[in-house]
């Protein structure tokens, strides 16, 4: 396996310098590939020429080791010198390679914070209460950058050992999950590595906006019943307020198209 031995970067095939990596494994009630298919689309709306990859449950260099945990794996399966992952049930409401060269000095960017679709930051802490009581950074996996580096490899190495030592790394957290989130994991690993190495300073880097219901808010789960949107072909418009960067619409099955 590459890191057990100092060859790891001879394993990695490069076929790009930058490219969107999007891991989209089914599940027995979620169609993550359609997610992942509509998301590709919305980049290559304002990019055409963007590289992008949909990562399988087929692709996974070491297997399918089941749900999050699989996570670790996208350092070894990315085919690209530089790597934005993004999570599958997002679109691109607006055009956002500008990213790479914020990101492009770094060797590790997890997105912070979230915002509203009024383009302000979340002030709800509704799903962030373990982060809080645990003083953890406020880290969104949703948008995730690395370049090829051993700082990346570390990462998400320590990834990878915390989602498989997980009874004993969750002793170390308040009121810890029983089975580990992604976004919880990533917390564990920046705080672990230093999070000025991982992240970029308050303020700086994008954010998404996220659909879920105390973030809004909205009176029930499913928002695209209760706010009025509008596909524009290509974009979105919440409420008549045109949306910019990445939304996580969060309801899997909406058709935004």
């Amino acid at each position: 396996m590459p890191w057990e031995n100092n060859n790891w970067e001879k394993s990695l095939q490069i076929v790009a310098e930058r490219g969107y990596l999007i891991p989209a494994i089914n599940t027995g009630t979620i169609d993550y590939v359609a997610c992942a298919d509509r998301l590709a689309n919305s980049i290559r709306d304002w990019h055409p020429a963007a590289n992008i990859t949909i990562l399988t449950k087929e692709m996974l260099p070491f297997g399918d080791l089941g749900g999050f945990a699989n996570d670790w794996q996208c350092f070894y399966a990315s085919p690209y010198r530089q790597t934005i992952k993004l999570e599958a049930d997002m679109i691109a409401a607006s055009p956002v390679d500008h990213w790479w060269t914020m990101f492009e000095k770094r060797d590790v960017v997890v997105s912070k914070g979230c915002r509203t679709i009024y383009d302000t930051p979340a002030q709800s802490r509704f799903y962030r209460k373990l982060f809080d009581v645990n003083q953890l950074p406020d880290v969104y996996n949703a948008i995730t950058y690395w370049r090829r580096s051993e700082t990346a490899r570390e990462f998400f190495e320590l990834v990878r050992t915390i989602f498989e030592n997980w009874h004993q790394y969750q002793l170390l957290l308040k009121f810890p999950e029983s089975t580990p989130s992604t976004d919880v994991v990533y917390a564990m690993a920046a705080v672990i590595l230093g999070p000025e190495r991982v992240t970029l300073p308050p303020k700086f880097g994008p954010s998404i906006v996220h659909m879920k219901r105390y973030i809004q808010p909205t009176h029930t789960q499913d928002w695209t019943q209760e706010l009025v949107w509008e596909f524009t072909n290509p974009g979105v418009r919440i409420h008549t307020v045109a949306q910019h960067g990445f939304v996580h619409y969060h309801i899997k099955d909406w058709q935004p198209a």
